[in-house]
């Protein structure tokens, strides 16, 4: 039976959703200096509890931190050029050269200079003992990454599958490593400046008491470090291409599906080896978090498989998943585990199942609560506080737009449930209370509903369009007073805050 008193360490505490990548910078997009540490005092003044930041892997083609190459590397975009300067490994001109003051992340023009700054850094850099000390503690998978990546540099960046044959494998050409030297030292130094930059903000986040809650997506890239290194953990033909891939079926987000592309695992054999590929990115997550959640929960109990090469994802089915082995395992090595299932899509008994054996918290959003009058999505529906709540996720609309949608019984429907609050707040703000105010363990908002924002201001992510996503950026003078004595306001009515 699951024991509900299990939490995080907290009860009825509050935060907030912001991507690293949102965050002001005078270099583009969001990272770790300035921009970082200010919002986290802005969550302290405002009463709140966590952080909770988006996937911080590598992002590629489609720039979505959800189809990485790399699944336990950092995102080197996220390195701060300011303190690239100040250690002096970069000069003024080329700091100022990062500058960079666009509404909108363009990760064309990211991809194309920033690598180079970085370069222009590596070159002034003398091997340290914490530099030194880092490579030993992440030798599990530095020097394949830092391969990996160096050969994605000599074939231009095509997908691994493209590379000559003796690449391909990546048995084969680690015999061949000491040709890339260099390039491979580039990478991995990569990595320590991202760690050591996200070991500092996150030094400084628990100084002011702040969680850091991450994001680890259930599938990795199939162009990518993990099904190049260890292509037998999934399911693939003799050529390297997948034979089914994930995605799910035709939702309310699309009438054709998603269709994510991701390789299948190759669960009979992870299950095997004591699910050991599991093991190590859990690890990995803790090494960079304090609470952790685990996106399409529903994809451990069963996940839905698309034969390889059909343009759409109605063509799939279900297939069972050994979600509860690999839990149990899990718990088993990681007993104290900070854990949120992401428990959203098609709920079936068998999700069901798994979320109460695992004893994790699962998530409400309200924005899919207003269907029925007995949904479970309502706060007044909630069989216990061991959950977490949200307005939406970074998939959701923006909830002012979000709101204008509302039409006939839903619309009636979600006037009844946030009483009077409707007429003194505004929708946005209706909907931020009614979420403060249930009985969840943890209530977490997106910044662009304490900002108001609409789609076309502050959408993160919209689900199964290609182009366009992952850009938002916040002004850098969202941080106002008014704005921070609205947020405490709230946190201290509902009984969240922490001041």
């Amino acid at each position: 039976m699951t024991d509900y008193r299990k939490n995080f360490g907290f009860t009825h505490k509050c935060g907030i959703l912001m991507p690293i990548s949102s965050l002001p910078s005078p270099y583009g997009i969001g990272g770790f200096g300035k921009g970082a540490y200010d919002f986290i005092d802005f969550l302290a003044e405002c009463g709140q509890k966590c952080w909770q930041v988006l996937p911080l892997n590598p992002t590629s083609y489609g720039d979505s931190p959800y189809q990485s190459p790399a699944s336990i590397a950092g995102n080197p975009y996220f390195i701060d050029p300011a303190e690239l300067y100040r250690m002096g490994l970069i000069t003024k001109a080329e700091l100022s050269s990062a500058e960079y003051s666009g509404k909108k992340v363009d990760y064309g023009m990211l991809f194309n200079t920033r690598y180079e700054l970085l370069r222009r850094a590596f070159a002034s850099f003398k091997p340290t003992a914490e530099y030194k000390r880092f490579i030993r503690k992440n030798s599990s998978w530095i020097d394949d990454y830092a391969l990996f990546m160096a050969l994605k540099v000599k074939y231009g960046y095509k997908p691994w599958m493209l590379w000559d044959e003796s690449d391909r494998c990546c048995e084969s050409a680690r015999r061949t490593a000491d040709e890339h030297r260099y390039e491979t030292d580039f990478w991995k130094w990569v990595q320590f400046e991202f760690m050591r930059e996200w070991g500092l903000v996150r030094d400084y986040a628990r100084s002011k008491k702040i969680m850091i809650i991450g994001d680890m997506p259930i599938y990795v890239a199939h162009d990518s470090m993990d099904v190049w290194r260890a292509p037998e953990q999934f399911i693939l033909d003799e050529c390297y291409n997948p034979r089914k891939v994930a995605g799910v079926p035709p939702d309310a987000f699309s009438q054709t599906g998603q269709l994510w592309g991701n390789p299948i695992y190759n669960w009979e054999l992870m299950e095997k080896d004591g699910f050991k590929w599991w093991i190590d990115r859990i690890r990995a997550a803790f090494d960079l978090y304090d609470i952790l959640r685990i996106d399409h929960f529903r994809g451990f109990a069963a996940y839905f498989s698309i034969p390889y090469g059909h343009p759409t994802a109605q063509y799939g089915s279900w297939e069972p998943a050994p979600g509860i082995a690999l839990f149990n395992k899990i718990n088993s090595v990681f007993p104290k585990a900070k854990i949120i299932a992401e428990d959203l899509g098609v709920i079936t008994p068998d999700v069901r199942e798994l979320l109460d054996f695992t004893g994790y918290p699962g998530m409400k959003v309200l924005q899919f609560a207003f269907d029925n009058d007995d949904n479970e999505y309502l706060p007044r529906m909630y069989k216990n506080p061991n959950c977490v709540a949200y307005t939406g996720s970074h998939d959701s609309e923006c909830t002012a737009s979000w709101a204008k949608k509302l039409t006939g019984e839903a619309k009636r429907r979600f006037r009844r449930e946030c009483l009077d609050r409707t007429q003194e707040s505004g929708a946005t703000y209706s909907m931020i209370e009614l979420v403060l105010a249930s009985p969840a363990n943890l209530a977490v908002i997106p910044m662009q509903d304490y900002l108001s924002l609409k789609n076309e201001e502050g959408r993160i992510n919209t689900p199964s369009v290609a182009e366009g996503n992952w850009c938002w950026r916040i002004s850098p003078r969202y941080a106002t007073d008014s704005l921070k004595g609205k947020i405490r306001d709230l946190a201290q009515r509902t009984k969240r805050s922490t001041r």
